[in-house]
């Protein structure tokens, strides 16, 4: 299983949020570098920060991430 970012929404969520790539690095205890990296959906992260993530976002996992079944 293979959890990515969808782009856009992810984005959207967090400028939504006020957040910039730093400050959700920071809130969610991850480095700025991943953050982008997730954005670019170059990198895919696990269930247990995808849901941190998306708690932070206040936004379903299911709307900023999709679950890809390898």
């Amino acid at each position: 299983m293979k959890i990515m970012a969808k782009t856009d929404a992810f984005i959207k969520a967090r400028i939504i949020k006020g957040y910039s790539q730093r400050e959700l690095a920071k809130h969610s205890g991850l480095s700025h570098a991943y953050i982008s990296l997730l954005e670019r959906s170059i990198k895919s992260v696990g269930p247990a920060t995808a849901k941190k993530l998306s708690d932070l976002l206040e936004k379903d996992l299911e709307e900023v991430f999709r679950i890809e079944l390898l």
